[in-house]
């Protein structure tokens, strides 16, 4: 860990400050670390993830021996490799304490685990939980030809199981990627959700469907993660495609106003299997999953902070917080002006018609002959 250091001026004091718990998060930071050995599979899926998750996104160029998963194998029971797992921890914890980040994903190929990828996120400094999966499957952004969606806007997310609200391994794997994916206050879709959509926004936005392979009738009321061997799960099919708007027609009517939503195949095309795991600290992840008092609806219209009064408040298209000041009647008689002896109180009164004015006239122009003279 790195030692704590107290702020000697403003600028350091405000980049703490950032660091800082929220209620509502910044896009989590994601580190791309590279294995010993790494094929071509490997490095066009790791480079594909990059351009996904940009621009929370830090690459190291440098091959790394990282192996956090080795005290987890039951034929790696050996001291040398939990001393090399207790290192890999420690080395992931360093980095994600020096670059703020909060996730990892890892490359090793080797021919026990092919084309392996290994997720893992962090909490408070700590390695909350491991995903490790191997790609069978990949078809890059590149070899798809097509429009493409714009960078640095977060995917919206898609996913088609039951497994995924059900069997434990997949709950795992579905909060690991939407902590990925959507590491900020934005739409995730899932099936049967309720929530509409706002189609102004729509437009070359990035969609990420995740499906999984026919799901065994052994798997229906699977209750633990133990009961199947990692052989018998079904594969993850993940598949990406950009949004476009075209006019729909609605029968007879002709053409109505609501576009309709068009889904291009954009990339990648990844299909993964599931490996080792390890699961989160039960303390560690109750105080990870821990929410401020903060109604949804704040959050979802931007105001993020609970206010007290939240009359005459409301969040614009563009997401700008605009209030309304209502101030009371004003009185111009009391208005402050400068002190001038034109502007005395009865300066200005009509007069009784006695002459009054001429005389007053005649002792400026005396008295402005006396100062020129």
């Amino acid at each position: 860990m790195l030692r704590t250091v107290k702020p000697k001026n403003a600028r350091s004091k405000r980049a703490l400050d950032a660091r800082e718990p929220k209620e509502i998060e910044d896009e989590r930071v994601a580190i791309f670390v590279k294995g010993t050995k790494t094929g071509e599979v490997l490095n066009g899926v790791m480079k594909d993830l990059m351009i996904l998750k940009k621009p929370s996104a830090i690459s190291f160029s440098k091959k790394n021996d990282i192996h956090p998963l080795d005290s987890v194998d039951a034929s790696s029971s050996s001291s040398s490799s939990s001393k090399v797992a207790e290192s890999s921890l420690s080395s992931l914890e360093f980095w994600a304490s020096k670059n703020d980040a909060s996730l990892f994903v890892l490359s090793q190929t080797s021919k026990k685990r092919p084309n392996n990828l290994t997720f893992v996120r962090i909490y408070d400094g700590k390695v909350l939980d491991i995903v490790e999966a191997g790609v069978e499957g990949w078809v890059g952004i590149d070899q798809i030809k097509g429009p493409k969606s714009t960078p640095g806007h977060p995917p919206l997310l898609h996913f088609a199981s039951e497994l995924f609200t059900t069997h434990p391994r997949y709950v795992q794997v579905k909060s690991m990627l939407m902590s990925f994916f959507t590491g900020s206050a934005s739409i995730t879709t899932e099936d049967g959700g309720k929530g509409g959509l706002s189609l102004k926004g729509l437009e070359g936005e990035c969609v990420i469907s995740v499906s999984v392979a026919p799901t065994p009738p052994s798997l229906n009321n699977a209750t633990d993660s133990t009961s199947n061997p990692p052989t018998a799960l079904p594969k993850i099919h993940i598949r990406t495609y950009v949004t476009r708007l075209s006019s729909s027609s609605s029968g007879s009517s002709g053409s109505s106003r609501s576009p309709r939503v068009d889904l291009t195949p954009m990339g990648p095309s990844i299909d993964l299997v599931l490996r080792r795991h390890t699961n989160p600290d039960p303390e560690l992840l109750k105080q990870a999953m821990k929410r401020p008092k903060v109604k949804k609806a704040d959050v979802e219209s931007g105001l993020g902070k609970k206010r007290k009064e939240k009359k005459n408040l409301e969040v614009d298209e563009m997401g700008d917080l605009r209030g309304r000041v209502h101030v009371g009647k004003q009185d111009l008689g009391k208005l402050q002006t400068r002190k001038m002896k034109g502007l005395k109180k009865g300066m200005f009164d009509e007069g009784d018609g006695d002459g009054d004015d001429g005389d007053e006239e005649e002792d400026t122009g005396t008295k402005k002959k006396r100062r020129l003279s």
